[in-house]
């Protein structure tokens, strides 16, 4: 019996902020993948080695956890005034399912420095020596990114003495500016309320902000579901039952924003809204033994990414904290305290993170013009990937 040969495909492996993911030049890809549909779904499930039902993704590049399982295509822009258009996928683990529904903003850390290298920004935009600005189109949210990408002797750099939370070694920064996060034309606050009542049967009906900034995301109070807000991973990761209990809140949190007609669709749709919950700073120690003291911080955020707990922040559910924290009255304002805020630094899992945010309102609503961070991004790995030929 004959089968048919792996195939390569040029690929980078990168990490991104506190995210990894195998990243695509849109026309290093077989022909039949470079066009949006199950071909180019069937292929990225099998390079990241998915779905597997052992959790392990040990036949693919993918690292088995929300984090690692991800996706990258990049093009020159189609966009006027941007120089590359940027599309992620966020691949499942154990399921042969591709979510396009949203943004990876650790990941968007690392596009810039991609372009660059990949010869997608014009090079007479890039300096000698200084920061190249990098315009991204982020295709799967229609909007806008900036990068601020570190260039010596004409080339990225990518070491440096920056040290992020969550991520080991040290790298070079890189500024990312997300342009108007909220959805064109619609409500930043879908609902219509900076705080609701979410009703979720067999979990209770309690407080929670529901934000559509970076990405759709609900938040909730720790202490109203049994939570203090210094959790580190294991405390959520093992507790099936917790995990049942903020998979049912994403669900009803979806429905209530206007996302999925009801809550069976949410399961198919994994990757957005996120949930997360916020209390009021206090002392904790992080996954890495690292002692944080109340004062280091202005409030805790524990998110879920792909229904288990983050081990730091995504980048995209940071922009909706520092979205929510400009906005007098919601309940991640409400933890750090109150007030008017242009940003803040939250506790997370593996440390801290500074965010910001500039937020307007007018007529009634409010929006935000500008949020941003600093994130660092690394090459790990270039060259290709193999699969089977007849893998999609």
């Amino acid at each position: 019996m004959s089968y048919v040969p792996q195939i390569k495909i040029p690929a980078t492996y990168m990490r991104g902020g506190t995210s990894k993911g195998v990243f695509f030049n849109l026309t290093d890809l077989p022909k039949a993948a470079q066009a949006t549909g199950a071909a180019r779904d069937a292929l990225l499930l099998r390079v990241i080695g998915s779905p597997d039902p052992y959790g392990k993704q040990t036949d693919g590049m993918g690292g088995a956890t929300s984090s690692t399982s991800k996706t990258v295509i990049l093009a020159k822009s189609t966009q006027a005034d941007h120089d590359v258009d940027y599309l992620f996928g966020q691949v499942a683990i154990d399921k042969a399912f591709v979510d396009w529904s949203g943004n990876c903003g650790n990941l968007s850390a690392a596009v810039g420095s991609f372009a660059i290298s990949s010869g997608l920004v014009d090079a007479d935009r890039i300096p000698e020596n200084g920061i190249a600005t990098v315009r991204i189109w982020q295709a799967n949210i229609k909007k806008t990114i900036i990068a601020q990408v570190p260039i010596t002797n004409g080339e990225v750099q990518e070491t440096g003495d920056f040290e992020l939370d969550g991520v080991t070694f040290p790298a070079a920064e890189v500024a990312v500016e997300f342009i108007n996060p909220s959805a064109d034309g619609e409500s930043m606050f879908p609902t219509g309320n900076l705080v609701d009542d979410l009703e979720v049967p067999g979990v209770g009906t309690f407080q929670a902000t529901m934000i559509s900034a970076g990405i759709p995301t609900i938040f909730v109070n720790a202490e109203d579901i049994g939570y203090t807000g210094t959790e580190l991973q294991d405390d959520i990761n093992n507790d099936d039952k917790a995990l049942s209990m903020f998979e049912t809140i994403r669900a009803y949190g979806a429905v209530k924003m206007g996302l999925i007609n009801n809550i069976e669709e949410a399961a198919n749709r994994q990757h957005t809204p996120k949930v997360a919950f916020v209390s009021k700073p206090k002392a904790y120690t992080t996954s890495s033994n690292k002692n944080i003291s109340a004062d280091d911080i202005d409030l805790h955020v524990r998110a879920l990414s792909m229904g288990k707990l983050h081990h730091a922040m995504m980048g995209t559910a940071a922009v909706a904290i520092g979205a929510a924290a400009a906005v007098p009255g919601t309940l991640v304002n409400l933890a750090a305290g109150g007030g008017a805020r242009s940003s803040v630094t939250f506790g997370h899992p593996s440390g801290t993170l500074r965010v910001g945010a500039k937020a307007n309102q007018a007529e009634g609503e409010w929006a935000v013009s500008k949020a941003i961070m600093s994130r660092s991004a690394r090459v790990l790995m270039e060259g290709w990937v193999r699969i089977p030929g007849d893998s999609f």
